[in-house]
C-alpha cells in the first residue's frame, strides 16, 4: 500500500497538542492523546515529534505567535508620537479580551520551561521578539523592564480570576517606561 500524502499532518498534530494541553493540561498531553485527537496514526506523532518536548517546543511557538500578532495589529506602538504605555495596555487588554484558553495555556507552555529545559530557548524566543518591537521606542533593558511587567500584569489577572484593569496597566508601564522621548523636562 502506498503511504499516503498528507502535507496539513504535522500541522494537525500541533493544533491538537494545544487543545489537549487546553482541555486536559501538560499532565494530559502525551503521543497517543495528541494522536487520537488530530485523528492519526500514533507514529505519525512520533514520526513528526520524537519526543514530547519537540512537540511542546512546536506548540509553544505557535501559542507565541498569538501574541505577536495582537502586538503586529498595534503597529501605532512604533509611532513615536504615540502613547506608549496606554498602546502597550491597550494591546495587553486585547489579548487578554481573546480566548482565554489559549492565553492560559501560553502561560504554561512558558512555564513549563521551568522543569522542561528544552523550552526555555522558546519561552526566551517570545521575550526578544516583544523586546525588539520595542527597541525603537526605549533601551533595551528598559523593554525587558516592561517585557516583565506586562507578563507580570498578565499572570495576576489569569492567577487571581480579578478583571483586567487597563488603567492601572498604563500607570505602571508610564512608571517603567518613563516620559515620553523628547518631554520637556520641569527645572
Amino acid at each position: 500500500m502506498a503511504r499516503r500524502y498528507d502535507p496539513g499532518r504535522r500541522q494537525r498534530i500541533i493544533d491538537a497538542a494545544i487543545r489537549v494541553a487546553g482541555d486536559k493540561g501538560l499532565a494530559g498531553l502525551s503521543h497517543r492523546t495528541v494522536a487520537a485527537e488530530a485523528d492519526v496514526p500514533l507514529g505519525s506523532t512520533t514520526y513528526h515529534f520524537t519526543t514530547l518536548d519537540e512537540l511542546l517546543i512546536a506548540a509553544l511557538r505557535q501559542c507565541n505567535e498569538g501574541f505577536a500578532g495582537v502586538m503586529a495589529a498595534h503597529r501605532s506602538l512604533l509611532d513615536p508620537g504615540t502613547d506608549l504605555a496606554a498602546g502597550l495596555a491597550a494591546v495587553l487588554g486585547a489579548w487578554l479580551a481573546g480566548e482565554r484558553t489559549g492565553v492560559e495555556l501560553e502561560y504554561e507552555l512558558y512555564l513549563a520551561a521551568l522543569r522542561r529545559p528544552a523550552l526555555r530557548p522558546v519561552a526566551a524566543e517570545w521575550t526578544d521578539a516583544v523586546t525588539e518591537v520595542l527597541a525603537p521606542r526605549m533601551d533595551p533593558a528598559t523593554a525587558r523592564a516592561v517585557v516583565a511587567l506586562m507578563d507580570g500584569v498578565c499572570l495576576q489577572v489569569l492567577l487571581t480570576d480579578t478583571p483586567y484593569d487597563e488603567g492601572y496597566a498604563r500607570e505602571m508601564l508610564s512608571r517603567v517606561i518613563g516620559p515620553p522621548t523628547g518631554a520637556a523636562s520641569g527645572g
